[in-house]
């Protein structure tokens, strides 16, 4: 009988330990980054610094370009200082995931594998591949490619995406590179170009009011990530990104660095 009451003793201690370890795990579990960020005061940032004009390093040799303008903001709404550390395509989400950022501003576009992996924001940005050119050649819609001469840097995403969609009477000539494409569009080679909006930025600012953006060819958008089942971290971000695009910050930023305004975006 008394061994029987030592047996339930111990195994009640047991018990009671046990149910105080899971306790003070569940309690360490359920704090998120935002908590985390709020509590040093500092948001750490994962950046490219390679993918101008999103990442670059200015003069100073620090981070700059439209990403960490994004990340300041971002910063400045929480309530904390940020520090932005570089990193490189692909260790950007490990990076985050072994925690030494607390998440990514990065030019990371929004895939169903990188999902898997990672939680995003609303999008903050967009890369567009655009049909680009002449003011006064009629272009509103692929159907209008045909029988005009299209410019494209050989085997690139805007190559893919003009093969994709144009007619087959079109006329498409594939150059080395972006710069080969942009000198035969401004020495009338050809009557367009696929190209980034980076790229019809530089053409616009050697030739003002000759060109035009004429179609979106392909839009990727890029997304704040965030380590995956942190709900409050995702709600505090989100509510941040909104607000920039709601009042035209993040457009400012955009104009700024790419010289036009940000893409019309989606929302989850």
């Amino acid at each position: 009988m008394f061994l029987t009451k030592k047996i339930r003793h111990v195994a009640g201690a047991a018990l009671l330990a046990t149910c105080t370890v899971f306790a003070l795990g569940s309690s360490a579990a359920v704090a998120e980054t935002i908590d985390q960020v709020k509590e040093k005061g500092e948001l750490t940032v994962g950046m490219l610094v390679d993918f101008p004009p999103y990442g670059i390093l200015n003069t100073e040799n620090k981070p700059d370009g439209y990403d960490a303008d994004v990340a300041r903001q971002l910063a400045k709404d929480l309530g904390v200082k940020v520090n932005i550390v570089p990193v490189t395509g692909p260790n950007r989400i490990p990076f985050l995931l072994t925690n030494k950022v607390d998440m990514l501003v990065a030019s990371l576009a929004i895939t169903p594998e990188r999902a898997k992996q990672v939680q995003f924001s609303d999008p903050y940005s967009a890369a567009q591949i655009v049909m680009f050119g002449g003011k006064d050649t009629k272009i509103a819609k692929p159907e209008d490619l045909s029988g005009l001469r299209i410019g494209v840097a050989r085997a690139s995403t805007q190559d893919i995406a003009v093969t994709k969609v144009a007619p087959k009477d079109a006329n498409i000539r594939r150059f080395d590179d972006d710069a080969s494409a942009m000198q035969a569009l401004l020495s009338g080679q050809v009557d367009a170009i696929g190209c980034s909006t980076t790229v019809a930025g530089q053409i616009a600012k050697r030739a003002p009011d000759r060109f035009e953006n004429k179609f979106v060819l392909l839009q990727q958008e890029m997304a704040v990530a965030m380590r995956p089942g942190e709900p409050n971290t995702l709600k505090a971000v989100n509510d941040a990104v909104q607000k920039n695009i709601e009042n035209g910050e993040f457009s400012k930023l955009f104009e700024k660095w790419l010289g036009s305004p940000l893409p019309e975006l989606s929302k989850s």
